[in-house]
């Protein structure tokens, strides 16, 4: 089995990161003279995935051409939130609407990727369907963060996510089957109201990531990752 379809959530307004996001969206930021969405498009054709589709909104102009502008060589589309953000749980699910795909690989492009989390990945697919999971999430030890500041979201054990110790980070890199989200309607919600009702239920799984985690938190953090 094998997943073929990647979202990239490209809508959000990107406050923390302000002023340098009020002309800029946040994907758009370049770390070593390269966007943050570049580098998160690069690690998905990396697994080979065949379709990849972005949500925009804010600033959406500059989303989509910076897209007809890159001759990527995979199939990307660029799908609209609409006249209101939507949010990550909306706007995943807006973008679910618009394919066929029963699997998706979700990524966050404020975490600075790079083809180190390819492995990873990888193993994060096959544990998916070996086990037969309709969702899972890549988390990191809070050790492992760069910006030291960051808290924990989530505590881990033998592959299923609790909220016990908190030890944990999401990286912003998730499988999601499409049936998670059948009883939800496209407006503004959260994917994290998603995952506390998967937690209370004891149905969200989760797998370690061993990679230093860089994410583009704040304008502090973003300065200091210039500097790598």
């Amino acid at each position: 089995m094998e997943i073929n379809t990647a979202l990239i959530l490209c809508a959000g307004f990107g406050k923390r990161l302000n002023p340098i996001t009020l002309n800029t969206p946040k994907p758009l930021l370049k770390i070593q003279n390269i966007t943050l969405l570049d580098k998160c498009i690069n690690l998905i054709m990396s697994l080979n995935i065949k379709k990849i589709y972005i949500n925009s909104f804010y600033l959406k102009e500059q989303i989509n051409q910076f897209v007809k502008n890159h001759n990527y060589d995979t199939e990307i589309k660029v799908v609209e939130d609409g006249k209101h953000i939507l949010n990550t749980g909306g706007g995943v699910l807006n973008l679910i609407n618009k394919t066929d795909a029963e699997n998706f690989l979700i990524f966050n492009p404020d975490t600075i990727w790079n083809k180190n989390y390819t492995h990873e990945i990888k193993q994060m697919i096959n544990l998916y369907f070996t086990h037969k999971y309709n969702n899972m999430l890549l988390l990191v030890n809070k050790d492992l963060s760069f910006d030291k500041k960051l808290k924990g979201d989530f505590g881990l054990e033998n592959n299923l996510i609790n909220q016990n110790h908190k030890d944990y980070i999401y990286t912003g890199c998730q499988i999601l089957n499409r049936s998670i989200l059948n009883n939800e309607k496209i407006t503004n919600f959260s994917m994290t109201k998603i995952w506390f009702d998967l937690i209370k239920n004891k149905k969200l799984y989760g797998l370690e990531s061993k990679i230093k985690f860089f994410h583009a938190t704040n304008l502090e953090t973003f300065k200091k990752l210039q500097d790598l």
